[in-house]
């Protein structure tokens, strides 16, 4: 059977696959450690499940708009205002079946083949596949470790060409947990300006920050920038409601529209009973999050601490997100049973199969000399996992 040739350049997933691996191991009753997904293991807050309860006793079963009910759009605009101080009206606004269908929509409207759209690297898997979908062209430019892993300036200036037409940023980051101070985001729109091209700011963990750092969004250096902002947000991460897929997006009208008109021929509206569900989210109490926030927060400084003890091992401490993005390429190199360990996946795949830890290898974000670690499991699943890390590392020769 010939398939498209779109199908050819794209890869699944590398974290749900590696999910699904561990996840087939568990059900052949083998003890498996996941490190691997990104989403909290916090059940949705109990006042929004209800309003979801609510919404299919009062009917709200059907169609809705396209690009989202005007009171969930209401919130959306309520939030960047009371949150990013970003005035947006209600046709700048769209809500898709979660952040990554945003992206794809956004793709989809606005990019045209050969257009060329530069990410920095470590970056979320999904990236590249999404550019590449609408026929444009991902120019991925590296960060350095020693920099916190974010785009310099002089690094973004470098990569532009009369061919560029959209920067993604994603603060904080996955897989890299880094945050993007003020000063330097205004630093890049400098050279964002000069060169007049737009950016996608992608801001799903926007309230997951530590430290009692700010957060700042590229699109609150000036009217210009956000004009030429897209932002990305959802309340999959914040509000512990990844399986209820409700993303959405501030931006242009002109683009929103375009955006609706492709989601019009693919899903149609997102699920009915999440934007009700989505709506108190966003308006009500928000002490979840600060909930979750704290166990994340003795999650992270106990991970960093044990991976920055391993032999060969250092891990940059995460300003946000629930992740740390560990370099291990001190294990690259070294046997096992007369196997040869090249790069994170085989290390990943060596440590699935003898610790029974699985892990996300730092070639599916970029960069082949990490690992990605979430955090998001209970801290004696993360003391457990670690242990048997270490064992299986002091096999290696």
């Amino acid at each position: 059977m010939i398939m498209s040739e779109r199908i050819s350049n794209i890869k699944p997933s590398p974290t749900l696959a590696m999910n699904a691996k561990a996840l087939s191991m568990r059900a052949a009753g083998i003890d498996v450690i996941s490190f691997g997904v990104g989403e909290p293991d916090f059940d949705t807050p109990r006042h929004i499940r209800e309003a979801a309860v609510q919404a299919i006793e009062e009917g709200f079963t059907r169609y809705t708009a396209v690009g989202g009910i005007p009171e969930l759009k209401d919130a959306i605009v309520e939030k960047f205002r009371r949150d990013n101080n970003l005035n947006y009206e209600s046709d700048e606004v769209m809500v898709s079946c979660g952040g990554k269908h945003v992206l794809y929509n956004l793709a989809q409207a606005f990019l045209n083949p050969g257009d060329e759209v530069i990410i920095p690297a470590p970056y979320w898997v999904s990236y590249p596949p999404i550019v590449t979908l609408a026929g444009a062209n991902p120019v991925v430019v590296g960060t350095e470790e020693e920099g916190d892993f974010k785009l310099s300036p002089e690094s973004l200036e470098a990569a532009i060409t009369p061919g560029t037409r959209l920067l993604v940023l994603n603060s904080p980051s996955n897989p890299t947990g880094s945050v993007y101070t003020e000063s330097e985001l205004r630093a890049l729109s400098e050279v964002i300006s000069k060169h007049d091209i737009w950016v996608v700011s992608d801001e799903i963990y926007e309230k997951l920050i530590f430290d009692d750092r700010p957060f700042y969004s590229i699109a609150q250096v000036s009217e210009e920038a956000k004009s030429k902002t897209f932002i990305v947000n959802g309340v999959s991460k914040t509000y512990a409601m990844t399986g209820w897929r409700i993303g959405y997006v501030a931006g242009p009208r002109e683009i929103i529209a375009g955006m609706n008109k492709i989601q019009s021929q693919s899903t149609s509206n997102p699920n009915s009973i999440a934007q009700k569900a989505a709506v108190v989210a966003l308006n009500g109490p928000q002490d979840s999050i600060r909930t979750m926030l704290e166990a994340f927060d003795e999650r992270r400084q106990y991970l960093v601490q044990r991976l920055n003890a391993i032999k060969g091992v250092h891990c940059n401490m995460p300003g946000g997100a629930f992740y740390a993005f560990p370099n291990f390429s001190h294990y690259f190199n070294t046997e096992t049973e007369g196997e040869t360990i090249k790069g994170s996946v085989d290390l990943c795949e060596y440590l699935l199969t003898e610790a029974r830890v699985a892990l996300v290898p730092g070639m599916a974000f970029g960069d082949d000399d990490f690992i990605r670690f979430s955090y998001a499991t209970g801290l004696e699943t993360i003391k457990e996992g670690l242990d048997r890390i270490e064992n299986a590392l002091e096999k290696l020769v």
